[in-house]
């Protein structure tokens, strides 16, 4: 044994990393239907679900899938806390931190067979992340055998999709093949002005050579194209009637044509060694490489009025006080007789046409012209941001039984990514000529200031930019990263108890290839290096109280490097790196109970996380200031805490009662450090963002839900009530600097020093956090399953929201503008922390697939 052992630990460190288990939950079609707008593929705010799951738990087996359609996520974690992997390799961006299910969307036959584990649940391929870790097995040998066809009709994001899979099995020669394809298309997707094209691939094959070696090789990628939905405020949603207005799209000589559109296509391969050393030790090994092609293409302007449709200044609330909001003396302006008749004109004109509710494409043409007659630049032009990757990941894991009932666990992770960030010219709209200059810059510097150039290898003038050229930006960010995890599991006859730790290294640097104007001995070339040890450990238990009943502990703690996409001060101006970058520190612990016998299911658990020293990221065009803001926010604490249970209660052989809830809170604990530049001069302005108290936004902190099941002769129904409530919106950071609140004034109306002889902010001003309406909503299921002699059909319909309850909130952002001055006294009418920019969930909408296994 001894030897065995040292030999494994020998071809683990030869190879430096690695993991994959063959032993995998299969999961239901059901888990398998989000839409992406549903897995944060919004292009506004971070919007997420977590695919949670676990085979004893009654909540968090349900809970991914039921409550997608409000965005749910986890425990309100962050998607960055989920950890996915791939045969034991993971798959997370690298950058962001989170996980893109684009990744792998279509590939609903190939991700079924996943292994999952809950935040104090033991694996055999990582420790466990925060907020849990899954595990798919893509191995050719592992996909269930035979031929699988489907078709689907939905209104949803896409209206059509047909499906067909093929696996060999493994054969007397022992080869197994296995090969996917998926096709989701719609013209027109739920929301106007959206559509969806995207082609999805699989192909595996897999040599086993005899009892010990296996090896398996896999492709997949999944290009698509789609016409994306942005939030809107309410003003115009009622404008407009309409939850689902979509104000990316307008009519360009009589045809839709979407602004805001995304290409996304992220073609991998998957080679995996697994080397069973012995009945109780097997050693897995994979490489992993993937080159990403991400691309979201928006409206700008230069010179021009904003040609989005819903711009605060074309709405009737901007020229009429209908919030009858005061002034510091007291008095109600904007409510004039001329004011209202302002008020009635713009908004019969926004009712009148549907037109005039959208991006008017003909007169963006026609403004160009006119400017190119004059011999200027583009007023107005459709640029793209493009985030591409090149990526490696090697990683080793060794399973070992040490005993009957303890097990050992070890392993390795080498990763590397070259992230490629730019903006090219997508299209100049008639125009005939742009330049690669700041245009924000202007009035702040002179016309001709070195200033002005993005990039000042250009020439003696800005270079003159083309339809695909890169202007603006352009710069790489390289991470480096290696780990390596521990985790032993011991089954007593009364209890299981499990301890993890990991180790691990993360490298950043940013390399510019232009030399910014705003920063010419700066931005070009490679900035220093970042590096970051991190690390932590976990343990839990599980405790048999006998006849069911068992009681689990857990507790960890961790500190975690900062991702790459938080840790730049203003990425796309210079090298800087955020001021006082240092990792994340992350306590968390957790308290359930369950019950489990032969008529009932419960889970009750209650937890408690503490994040310390988080550092965020934003960067938005900032109009006030006619300017991109780049914001960093830094020594951020967070407080996650709250209860969440399960219940599955079988009344009979065929009818039971499934039940989940949730109350759970996510709040800022402290007011943060921010520093922020402007690009209109390319200055830090350093300030306390007065965020304490401020919810996780996008997801409901608290929800419940009944499920009615009828399972019997193939027949299954599933009546599903949910509500939803304490939904908030993500914050505005810019409307909470402390220098800019009210000055604090006694009782004299004098202004209140500090000890410093610094004037004070009035605090009881600063604005609370919007949120959005939560509510109830019906789903349900219906499917039949008929053999065909040894073949199998199947049909299911899934219908959600079927009340058509269209007022309830999936997220949104305030925005980012200034209401009031620093003396409290109001800027303009339109008031902008009473009109949040807001998504709404679709209305009654449904999927019908019909399968057929052969």
């Amino acid at each position: 044994m001894q030897k065995k052992l040292l030999m494994a630990l020998a071809a683990l460190g030869s190879v430096s990393m690695g993991y994959a288990q063959q032993d995998s939950v299969n999961v239901g079609e059901q888990a398998f239907t989000f839409t992406e707008a549903q897995l944060g593929e919004d292009e506004n705010v971070t919007q997420s679900v977590s695919i949670i799951s676990s085979g004893t738990n009654a909540y968090a087996n349900e809970v991914g899938y039921r409550w997608s359609p409000m965005r749910f996520k986890y425990r309100a974690y962050n998607a960055k806390y989920n950890d996915i992997y791939i045969n034991g390799n993971p798959v997370n961006d690298i950058e962001r931190g989170d996980f893109r299910y684009s990744f792998v969307g279509g590939l609903n036959n190939q991700t079924r067979n996943m292994e999952s584990a809950l935040p104090f649940e033991p694996n055999d391929f990582s420790m466990t992340g925060l907020g849990g870790s899954n595990n798919y097995n893509f191995r050719p040998s592992a996909m269930p055998v035979g031929q699988r066809i489907s078709l689907a009709g939905a209104n949803r994001n896409y209206t059509l999709r047909g499906m067909y899979s093929y696996n060999s099995g493994l054969n007397d020669k022992g080869w197994a093949w296995s090969a996917g394809l998926t096709y989701r298309w719609a013209d027109r997707g739920y929301v106007e002005g959206t559509f969806y094209n995207s082609l999805s691939y699989f192909l595996g094959v897999e040599k086993v050579f005899n009892d010990h070696h296996s090896l398996s090789l896999v492709t997949w990628g999944n290009p698509t194209e789609r016409g994306t939905q942005s939030a809107s405020t309410d003003e115009m949603y009622w404008l407009a009637n309409n939850y689902n207005y979509n104000p990316n799209w307008g009519y360009q000589n009589g045809k839709k044509r979407n602004a805001r559109v995304v290409n996304d296509y992220a073609p991998a391969a998957l080679l995996t060694w697994d080397f069973k050393i012995d009945d109780g030790m097997k050693l897995t090994t994979s490489l992993l490489g993937k080159y990403s092609m991400y691309s979201s293409t928006r409206l700008n302007y230069n010179n021009g009025v904003n040609p989005a449709p819903d711009y605060y200044s074309l709405m009737p609330s901007y020229f009429y006080n209908v919030w009858n909001d005061k002034s510091t003396d007291g008095t109600i302006k904007n409510q004039s007789a001329s004011d209202l008749a302002a008020w009635t004109a713009a908004r019969d004109y926004l009712m009148a046409s549907k037109a005039n509710r959208q991006i008017n494409w003909d007169r963006l043409y026609y403004s160009n012209k006119m400017a190119s007659a004059q011999g200027a630049d583009a007023m107005y032009y459709q640029q793209a941001y493009h985030d591409d990757q090149l990526a490696f990941s090697l990683s080793s894991a060794l399973h070992t039984d040490l005993t009957k009932n303890s097990t050992l666990n070890l392993g390795l992770n080498l990763s590397t990514n070259k992230g490629m960030h730019y903006q090219t010219m997508e299209d100049l709209l008639g125009a005939t000529t742009f330049h690669n200059s700041n245009y924000y810059v202007i009035g702040t510097y002179a016309e001709n200031a070195s200033q002005v150039f993005y990039d000042l290898n250009d020439g003696s003038t800005p270079k003159e930019v083309h339809k695909g050229d890169r202007f603006g930006y352009d710069y790489n960010v390289f991470v480096n990263r290696a780990q390596a995890w521990a985790g032993y599991d011991v089954n007593l006859n009364f209890m299981r108890f499990f301890v993890n730790g990991r180790i691990g290294g993360t490298s950043l640097q940013r390399d510019g290839k232009m030399r910014n104007g705003l920063a010419p001995n700066n931005s070009y070339g490679k900035s220093g290096t970042a590096r970051f040890l991190d690390g932590g450990g976990k343990a839990g238990m599980n405790i048999n109280l006998g006849r069911g009943n068992t009681v689990s502990l857990g507790a960890g703690y961790e500190w975690k490097a900062p991702t790459a996409s938080v840790a730049f001060s203003s990425p796309q101006i210079n090298n800087d790196f955020v001021k006082d970058l240092t990792n994340e520190k992350i306590f968390s612990s957790e308290i359930g109970y369950q019950l489990q016998n032969s008529w009932l299911h419960a889970n009750i658990q209650a937890y408690y996380t503490r994040l310390q020293d988080v550092t965020e990221y934003s960067m938005f065009y900032y109009d006030d200031a006619n300017s991109f803001s780049y914001v960093s926010l830094s020594g951020i604490n967070k407080h996650y805490y709250g209860v969440e249970a399960g219940l599955d209660f079988k009344l009979s052989s065929t009818f039971s009662i499934n039940t989940l809830a949730t109350i759970s809170e996510a709040k800022y604990a402290n007011n943060a450090n921010v520093r922020y530049m402007l690009s209109n001069d390319g200055k830090y302005y350093d300030d306390i963002v007065v965020n304490k108290n401020m919810r996780e936004g996008g997801t409901p902190l608290s929800a419940y839900s009944v499920d009615l099941s009828y399972h019997s002769n193939g027949w299954f129904i599933d009546l599903i009530g949910n509500y939803y409530d304490r939904i908030y919106l993500y914050y505005s950071p810019v409307t909470r600097y402390y220098s800019q609140q009210p000055l604090l004034k006694d009782a004299s109306g004098n202004t209140v020093m500090d000890e410093n002889g610094n004037p004070m902010r009035d605090l009881s001003k600063v604005p609370s956090q919007a949120k959005g309406k939560g509510g109830f909503m019906l789903d349900a299921s219906v499917g039949k399953s008929i053999y065909l002699g040894k073949h199998q059909m199947s049909i299911n319909l899934m219908l959600t929201n079927i009340t058509n309850n269209r007022k309830l909130c999936t997220g949104g952002m305030e925005q980012n503008r200034q209401t009031y001055d620093d003396s409290g006294e109001t800027i303009r009418t339109y008031n902008f922390l009473n009109n949040p920019k807001k998504f709404y969930v679709n209305g009654i909408n449904g999927m019908l697939i019909v399968t057929y296994k052969f």
